[in-house]
């Protein structure tokens, strides 16, 4: 199988930083593991960064001592925005993409993915809108193609406690969930300073708890309302929101309700001791559960650096019995999860449809794009309560 990387950043390759990203080391243990890689095609619009990205490839082969054949573009130019579109041209089956790239080109390339009968995987948020979000629906049904969206967080162990805590009723109804989640003032300034403005740390980051709600609880977004403030960031001349904070009403299957308290950042200093500050707290009518995501226990603190906090249980690597380096943790999961999936369609053994209701799926992607649309119309509308509209 061949596999299309679109994007060649942070999350693909660890570009610019002195990390290895979380999509090449995921498609490298898929390997380790059995995976029929045959080729990776890696493409960004800008040759120097493709070139960067792929040495970032060869040295995390070396480290782990799986070796894939790999490909970046453009080839031949210094600049192509098209550059995906034509390798989307000569990729034949069987093959799958991985759309990794700034949120508001999310729905174009996928879209370009399916005409090109590619099984796909997109990073969060699905599309910035919810018509969008249906277009890709219809085309991935119409071409009978598997379409996901990296919310990786369902894979957390931490999570699958609490769904599993709140399914067998130890918790009775839930009444209301705080969420705060927040990354360094790098992210956006820095990391994403290209196309900051083109989404909201609600859209970016946020989302990821949203859809988490509807995984562990099967309830419905009924309306939602947010507010926000614009004043780090505009000191910087990014016209994007510092913070964020909305508030969700939940219906559950017996029409009962809860709120979920969204309180979401991106201007955390960069002395914070993880890139991530994550918390979640569930009350319930019986019980309560509360997890920090951030701190799991282990800190390490060195000359010349500062504290920090290690997760061990997102994308970590580790030494192996024969000293090569291995990957391990949800982030991982969920790549090499959905690369299973297309092996098991392309083996026969599984149709698209048969992952709807297992897998955060297009169509249950669906529901946390509908809400970050409702939660951008009460921002620009004064924090008024808006309906969440669109879901299938």
């Amino acid at each position: 199988m061949k596999v299309v990387i679109i994007g060649t950043g942070v999350y693909v390759s660890g570009r610019g930083t002195t990390g290895f990203g979380t999509i090449l080391p995921a498609i490298i243990e898929f390997k380790r593991g059995g995976g029929n890689i045959e080729e990776i095609h890696m493409v960004g619009t800008d040759k120097n960064h493709s070139i960067k990205a792929k040495e970032k490839a060869h040295d995390l082969m070396k480290l782990t001592g799986v070796s894939v054949p790999l490909k970046v573009y453009p080839e031949n130019v210094q600049q192509d925005m098209n550059a995906y579109k034509h390798v989307l041209e000569m990729i034949e089956e069987p093959a799958c993409a991985i759309v990794a790239v700034p949120d508001h080109l999310h729905f174009e390339i996928t879209k370009t993915c399916l005409e090109h009968n590619l099984h796909s995987l997109v990073v969060k948020p699905f599309t910035s809108g919810i018509d969008e979000a249906h277009k890709l629906i219809k085309l991935a049904q119409q071409n009978n193609l598997y379409g996901a969206v990296e919310f990786h967080k369902r894979w957390d162990k931490q999570n699958l406690i609490l769904k599993d805590t709140l399914a067998d009723g130890q918790l009775g109804d839930p009444l209301y969930v705080v969420v705060e989640y927040s990354q360094r003032k790098s992210i956006p300034a820095v990391t994403f300073k290209h196309w900051a403005e083109k989404t909201n740390i609600l859209n970016y980051l946020g989302v990821h708890y949203i859809d988490l709600m509807y995984f562990v609880s099967g309830s419905i977004p009924v309306r939602t309302m947010a507010m926000g403030q614009k004043n780090w960031l505009r000191s910087k001349k990014l016209n994007t929101y510092d913070s964020i904070q909305c508030l969700i009403e939940w219906e559950m299957i017996d029409g009962k309700r809860f709120n979920q308290t969204i309180i979401v950042n991106w201007i955390d200093p960069e002395t914070s001791t993880a890139m991530s500050d994550q918390k979640f707290k569930l009350i319930g009518t019986l019980g309560r559960f509360e997890a920090d995501q951030k701190d799991r226990g282990i800190s390490l603190i060195v000359d010349d650096h500062n504290l920090e906090i290690i997760n061990p249980d997102f994308c970590k690597s580790y030494t192996s019995d024969n000293g090569k380096m291995l990957w391990q943790g949800y982030g991982i999961d969920s790549i090499t999860t959905f690369l299973n999936d297309v092996c098991s369609i392309y083996k026969g053994q599984k149709e698209p449809i048969d992952f709807e209701g297992f897998r955060p799926t297009f169509k249950e992607a669906v529901i946390s794009t509908a809400v970050i649309e409702a939660a951008g119309k009460s921002l620009e509308d004064s924090g008024n309560w808006k309906a969440v509209e669109g879901l299938l």
